[in-house]
This record gives C-alpha cells, structure tokens and sequence, in this order.
C-alpha cells in the first residue's frame, strides 16, 4: 500500500457529507443521518466543506440544476449519490465511498472538472456597455493628461454590473431615508439546516431584510415510505428533529446532535413511549443553559395581539426560546398518545383550526430581521417537513 493509498483510506474514514433533502423525502433524510454518524462520517454545512454529496430524493426539472451547481461547488476528491429510499442508503453510501476510494476515477474527475465557473458571457454585462460614446482619442497616454479624458461622456448607467457573473447592489432608501446598498440574496432551497425545497427571496440593506418573498420548489415525487411518517412515535421525531435544527443554528452543535440521536431512537423504538424520560432530560439540559436563553430570547417575539391579528398558530406565541421549549414539550406529549402526527403538530388534538399558507406567513416573520437571526426564527416555526405549503393551528 503506497502511502497516497494509506493518506486516502485515512481521510475517507472522516469523510464529510452535505445531505441535500428534497420535498417530501424527511425519512430518506433521517435514514441517512443516522447512517452517516455510525460511520464515523461529519455532516457539511457548506459545498466547500464537504467529500460527499448525497441527494435525498430525485430532484425534478426545478431542482436539478440547483443540485448540479452544488456539486460543481464540491472540491475534490469528490463523490456523490442519490438515494430515493431508506433501504437504499447504505448501499448507495457504500458506492460513494467506493468513488472517494477510487484514485484514478478522482483524477479524471479532477482533470474533467471545469476551472472556472460556468458564467455565459451575456451575464457578464459586456454586450450593455456603450463604447460608443467613449472619446479614446482625446486620451493622452503619453503624458498621462487625464484632464482630457472626457468622462462626461461615458455611459456607465447601462454597464450591467457583474463582476464574474454577480451582481453588485443597487441603492436604495432606509426607513429613515438615508441610501444604502440593497442587495437581492435568495436562501434556499439546498441549505443545510432549512425547510427543503423552501426559497426566500430577500431584499438586504446590510445584513437586514427588508422584503422577502417565499415559494416552495418541488422534487420529482413524494417518497412512497414517507407514509410510514404517520405511524405513532413519528411525531415527536419531526419535533425532535426541529428542535435540534435551532440548536444547531444557536451554535449548540452538543445539544443539537444529543436531539438528533434522540430522534433516531424515537424512530427506531418499539415503545417510543418508553423515551419520554430521554426528552424530558433533554429539555431540562437546554432549560438550564443561560447562555443559550441569554442568545435566544427576546429574538422575533410574536405576542397574542400579533397571532390574533395575523390568525397565527397559538404555539408560535413567545419568543425563539419560548418556541423551542413548546417543541421540546410538544415532542413529549406526541409520545404520551398514539395519536397521529399532524393531530399533534398542534399539541392540542382535535383542535384543528384553518390553515395558514407558509408562504404569506415567512415574509412577515423574518422583515426586519438579519439573516442569521431570520433562520433561527423559522426554524422555530417547527413546520411540518411533508406540510409544505400549509399547517394546522388551532
């Protein structure tokens, strides 16, 4: 064994893997989670950070060349697969491993790969800028006179301003008049630790949001095995599975990843019943946490006039603490009853109310809000990963 072989075998034993989930494929996601920790493997967060990307779902026309510009992110050695199914995982894992392993096939992909990103050159901007106007021969070059140069006369208001293919900001002004920079930033729908297939549009001054505007991509189809998702135990798993999203998000990636283990024993247990007493314990660890509560409260409260006004789900109420804590409770409660997932989304079973689209509902939440604190505060939404569109409230 040479020693690029032993280096290789090495760092594929730590792999990290970026896990893009597509609507309506939360257990093939799940599946693959668990599979990736007790292989000894790390979740990315980012292309640039990972080995592996694994697909969770078939993307469909929409998501397939978001997908393909994620992977053309991933530095190599490289691999990828698409897993459809649960019981796909492994064996779909095990050949993207196979991939990283395989020295001649990384460099191929290496030499194949392109060097620079794929930008038309139309996006570039150079077909709208006008040289017509551009007076070349009053310029002195050879005495460097540019008081000759006549600026006057370039056109610069048609120059389609993107350097490399982005764009710069354009101006506008603040809620106090002032101008600032207004920058067009879409998050979603492959971001680590988001809703899948959710995309907002958001208008930034600084890091500040000042209109956004949601709509949801689909994959190809639904997974046929999310129908398993409505067994009893289920339930508490997708809350558990939100819970330890915002945790991530605080920077608790301890806690965080004490929920996602959580959640895969809910899954896998006989009598998830038995487990309440592993939330409970849960919950008192993030309850006693005061930099944790100093980091989270007080972030976008929605107080009882705003849910009466905007006929918001009561379980929203509070800040991103009090909404963590709810889930956290609401987790337990789902165990305690064999009632169905979307009975206990509320945590209030026979309550069901009319139902509140997603889409209005996010640009509201998160104006005003920077970026960072906007994810925390729709991760505490605690959506429904195969809602999508539209929720229960009571």
């Amino acid at each position: 064994m040479g020693l690029t072989t032993w280096i290789t075998r090495r760092a594929v034993r730590s792999a990290h893997v970026l896990i893009v989930e597509m609507p309506g494929h939360w257990t093939t996601r799940v599946h693959v989670e668990r599979v990736v920790r007790a292989w000894g493997w790390h979740p990315a967060v980012a292309p640039a950070d990972a080995d592996l990307l694994i697909v969770c779902g078939a993307p469909g026309p929409q998501m397939a060349p978001l997908v393909e510009r994620v992977w053309g992110q991933l530095p190599g050695p490289r691999a990828q697969a698409t897993v459809t199914a649960p019981a796909e995982v492994i064996p779909a894992l095990g050949r993207a491993q196979a991939a990283l392993l395989d020295q001649r096939g990384q460099w191929e992909d290496a030499r194949d790969r392109a060097i620079e990103p794929d930008v038309e050159h139309g996006d570039t901007g150079h077909g709208d800028v006008d040289h017509g106007e551009m007076d070349h021969g009053d310029m002195d070059h050879g005495d460097m006179d540019h008081g000759d140069m006549d600026h006057g006369d370039m056109d610069h208001g048609d120059m389609d301003m993107k350097p490399g293919g982005i764009p710069l900001a354009e101006g506008s002004e603040d809620r106090d008049g002032l101008e600032m920079d207004v920058l067009h930033v879409s998050l979603g729908p492959l971001l680590p630790h988001w809703p899948a297939g959710l995309v907002l549009d958001c208008s930034l001054q600084g890091d500040v949001v000042v209109a956004a505007k949601a709509a949801w991509i689909l994959g190809d189809v639904v997974g046929a095995h999310e129908s398993d998702a409505y067994r009893p135990g289920t339930a508490g798993a997708v809350r558990l599975d939100n819970v330890a999203t915002v945790l991530a998000l605080a920077g608790w990636v301890a806690a965080a990843t004490s929920a996602w283990r959580l959640r895969d024993d809910v899954l896998g247990a006989q009598d998830p019943h038995a487990l309440r007493p592993e939330i409970e314990r849960l919950r008192r660890r993030v309850a006693r946490n005061r930099l944790l509560r100093w980091s989270l409260r007080r972030v976008r409260p929605i107080d009882a006039a705003e849910l009466a006004e905007r006929t918001w789900p009561r379980m929203w109420e509070g800040d991103v603490h009090d909404r963590l804590m709810s889930a956290l409770d609401r987790a337990s409660a789902s165990l305690a009853t064999s009632e169905r997932r979307r009975g206990a989304l509320d945590g209030s079973a026979g309550m069901a109310g009319p139902a509140v689209d997603v889409t209005e509902v996010l640009p509201q939440v998160v104006h005003g809000l920077d970026v960072a604190t906007a994810r925390l505060a729709i991760a505490s939404l605690d959506l429904d990963p195969l809602g999508m569109t539209q929720i229960q409230h009571v």
